[in-house]
């Protein structure tokens, strides 16, 4: 519903790349199907249209996913660094190098020393002040060559210590910390507010340290988790919502963020969505054409606004809109909004 990218997304694509068609409902109860088995046809990409729709033009009821081979040969490479700048450099000179991972994860101290206190995996250094995976996949010769140029790009960077695993076993102890990063914050925080915004690779050590500033403007603790390779920030801002204006103090915090994201040239979504959240800051990534046009794609499909009311889009702009979605509500009182 979102397109979500993901750890991999770097080299495979994100959910549009993989859906090959859809069985659709639309709004006014007519079932349809797009897509194709082949993946490139002619016409109007309607699969690609609702992939990201998050449901505003109507709903799957099946979806049918292109499947790939497993790669001859794995690696992931673990690296710890000083300073999480330090490893952000290190990202953008592996992309720069040639070398497309298979997926790249930047954990900061904050969230390396939550997950060891929670699975104690023993591979994440306390003391780093920020751990980077970096997973790389393909031919066998391919693979041992790019482990090679990681390691050295790593340590110009400034890499403490690298460790490497091919065999599935151990790689899967050094990703089972990072699985469970949003778990861990749980264990350290009453609450934690997620956030999902997408910046150029280039911005990283730009960004984390303005994060960093909003965090000690806020007065609250943030730890960085995300995907490194296509710039998906998860920055988890932890609070106790208990506290009265906590939660206030927090969304406001997290949207700051976002309008970082997309002061540096990024985006206010990677993989999360827009949904309800998040559709205030759409007027600054997006200007008035740009909505509206969006807005007259939705008609052809909802003109009524039946499909997932309220979402994506800041508030109705015209009376008729704003009459509409409480004509809408008010049909479907009884009725539990998502």
């Amino acid at each position: 519903a979102e397109n979500s990218g993901g750890v991999h997304c770097l080299k495979y694509g994100v959910t549009t790349n993989h859906v090959m068609g859809l069985k659709l409902v639309l709004p006014d109860g007519s079932i349809v199907d797009v897509g194709s088995p082949v993946q490139e046809m002619p016409g109007y990409d309607l699969t690609g249209l609702f992939v990201g729709s998050e449901g505003t033009l109507g709903i799957a009821t099946e979806i049918t996913l292109r499947i790939l081979k497993t790669a001859e040969s794995i690696c992931v490479l673990l690296a710890d660094f000083t300073t999480i700048e330090e490893s952000g450099a290190a990202v953008s000179d592996i992309i720069s190098s040639g070398i497309i991972p298979a997926g790249m994860e930047i954990m900061d101290n904050l969230s390396i020393n939550a997950v060891e206190d929670v699975v104690a995996t023993g591979c994440y250094p306390r003391d780093a002040g920020a751990i980077l995976l970096v997973e790389i996949d393909g031919l066998e010769v391919e693979v041992a060559t790019n482990k090679h140029r990681i390691a050295e790009i790593c340590k110009k960077n400034g890499a403490r210590n690298i460790t490497t695993a091919n065999d599935p076993e151990t790689r899967l102890k050094l990703w089972k910390g990072r699985k469970a990063a949003f778990a861990a914050a749980g264990h350290v925080s009453p609450d934690y507010y997620v956030q999902d915004g997408v910046i150029p690779r280039t911005q990283l050590s730009f960004v984390l340290r303005e994060i960093e500033e909003l965090s000690k403007k806020y007065g609250y603790k943030i730890a960085n988790v995300f995907h490194a390779g296509d710039g998906n920030l998860h920055p988890l801002i932890l609070y106790d919502n208990s506290v009265p204006g906590a939660l206030e103090k927090v969304e406001e915090l997290g949207g700051d963020i976002l309008k970082l994201c997309v002061q540096v040239g990024g985006s206010l979504s990677g993989e999360h969505g827009i949904g309800a959240d998040k559709r205030c800051y759409m007027t600054d990534m997006f200007n008035e054409i740009d909505l509206e046009t969006m807005q007259w794609v939705r008609q052809v499909f909802n003109p009524q606004g039946l499909a997932n009311p309220g979402k994506m889009f800041p508030t109705p702009r015209t009376c008729g809109e704003a009459a509409r979605a409480v004509q809408t509500e008010k049909k479907f009182e009884n009725v539990e909004v998502y």
